[in-house]
């Protein structure tokens, strides 16, 4: 089992930055390709930006292009996705997930990939 927990998630105005924070605990963290998502109200969950397990290879959504950045400290057990230049439309409850298994090179945007999944942090973003 794989344990995540989101944090740093808010209320900001448009233009504004945050960072969220995903720790992870249980089997080794950093063996995990990772991945964030959202989800708005009425929604169906989102593929965000994914990085892989070695932190060599990243990926992101279009939406989110050159305004966020997907990292991880594996020392510490964390992923961190920084979000600048935030619209309204990036308002969303954010989730961190876990690949199902270690050491998967690759993983596609489908939720359905990833086998462990943190609570959610929401954020908002004001006009």
């Amino acid at each position: 089992q794989v344990q995540l927990v989101e944090s740093g998630g808010g209320s900001v105005q448009a233009g504004g930055s945050l960072r969220l924070s995903c720790t992870g605990s249980g089997r080794a963290f950093s063996s995990y390709t990772m991945g964030w998502f959202r989800q708005a109200p009425g929604k169906e969950r989102d593929f965000v930006s994914r990085i892989r397990w070695d932190g060599l290879d990243t990926s992101y959504a279009d939406s989110v292009k050159g305004r966020f950045t997907i990292s991880r400290d594996n020392a510490k057990d964390t992923m961190y996705l920084q979000m600048n230049s935030l619209k309204p439309e990036d308002t969303a409850v954010y989730y961190c997930a876990a690949g199902k298994r270690p050491y998967e090179y690759y993983l596609s945007s489908a939720p359905a990939e990833y086998g462990y999944w943190g609570q959610g942090t929401q954020v908002t973003v004001s006009s």
